[in-house]
């Protein structure tokens, strides 16, 4: 069951198109979350997908010790977006924002960029991420892969009793912008990456198709693309010791968690791992923190992990993000309280 504070469903003035804002808890502060531009094949699906989202968003938070709740947008694409139309669908969700009276701010996810939120500023003054040549932090991929990269380090030292990935097998699931960044980083690993951008195929890295990343027998699996992708069935499948990545929602369902232990994986959950970006766009934009303070909070991230993973293993137990509620809060089972 959802327990959610709002959940606002529109249709834009302008546009015409579906745009909506979960408000998952505002218990720690007002709600951040990323705006998300893609296609559903229902508006159910965008539904449940907001809904994931806005909750992961809370534990994200909670996890980097950020005095914030968790929300999260999404503008359904069901038509071809000319610049005009892009345009005025934004302007529409500038206006929703709005409604929430700054317990909703927002940030750039999959499908929209600083770029995006420039337009968003033109009608709300809730959003993050503007290019910096507007007073923004721009991109948050660099600190989001950051933070991905000190979360792997220390599960590695946890998991193979070094940092150290030269000469381990890497397997990254998605060749965005995140992806690319933490391929780059690992010098000295065998780096294996897949996506469904065939364009995004360079031929530095070993490539192989999506549906076969996680059926390779490997040292780390990387999840870096949509979410859902650890299943049930793709559990079975894995032949892998460590996985770590940026996507978010990564289990289809709480008990994966339960299948990945069993089989003796390690999985150190996305919203610990992936809160580089919100980590680091808050500590500049609303802690006025210089680029290097910012970066040393995102670095905090492993140490997270450190002692996640140590007292995960004096109790036994596995990560498990479930629960309800309107709080997170850090025990051995990672639960909503």
């Amino acid at each position: 069951m959802w327990e959610h504070e709002q959940l606002v469903v529109r249709s834009g003035k302008r546009s015409g198109m579906t745009t909506m804002v979960a408000l998952h808890s505002t218990a720690a502060g007002p709600a951040v979350g990323g705006c998300r531009m893609k296609a559903y094949a229902q508006i159910t699906d965008a539904v449940t997908d907001v809904l994931r989202l806005s909750k992961a968003m809370t534990l994200k938070c909670a996890a980097a010790g950020i005095p914030h709740g968790g929300a999260k947008s999404v503008i359904v694409v069901d038509r071809e977006l000319t610049p005009q139309l892009r345009r005025d669908v934004l302007l529409d969700h500038a206006d929703l924002i709005n409604e929430f009276g700054g317990a909703y701010q927002a940030g750039p996810d999959v499908g929209t960029g600083p770029d995006d939120m420039l337009v968003l500023r033109e009608l709300t003054p809730h959003a993050y991420c503007l290019p910096e040549e507007h007073g923004g932090t721009g991109s948050s991929s660099g600190p989001t892969a950051r933070g991905v990269l000190a979360a792997l380090k220390a599960a590695a030292r946890h998991t193979f009793g070094t940092s150290d990935l030269a000469g381990r097998k890497v397997v990254i699931s998605g060749f965005g912008s995140v992806g690319e960044l933490i391929a780059r980083d690992l010098k000295g690993a065998d780096v294996v990456v897949s996506d469904v951008d065939e364009s995004r195929r360079t031929g530095e890295f070993a490539w192989v198709r999506p549906d076969e990343a996680y059926r390779i027998k490997a040292d780390v699996l990387v999840p870096a693309a949509v979410g859902g992708v650890l299943s049930p069935e793709s559990v079975r499948h894995l032949d892998v010791r460590l996985i770590v990545g940026p996507a978010n929602n990564q289990l289809t369902e709480d008990g994966v968690a339960d299948l990945l232990r069993e089989r003796g994986i390690v999985w150190v959950p996305d919203h610990v791992a992936s809160a580089g970006g919100v980590i680091y766009t808050l500590a500049r934009e609303d802690d006025g923190a210089d680029h290097e303070t910012a970066l040393k909070r995102v670095d905090r991230i492993g140490t997270t992990v450190e002692k996640l993973l140590e007292g995960l293993a004096g109790a036994g137990q596995a990560f498990k993000p479930v629960g309800q509620g309107r709080t997170c809060t850090f025990s051995p089972t990672m639960r909503l309280s």
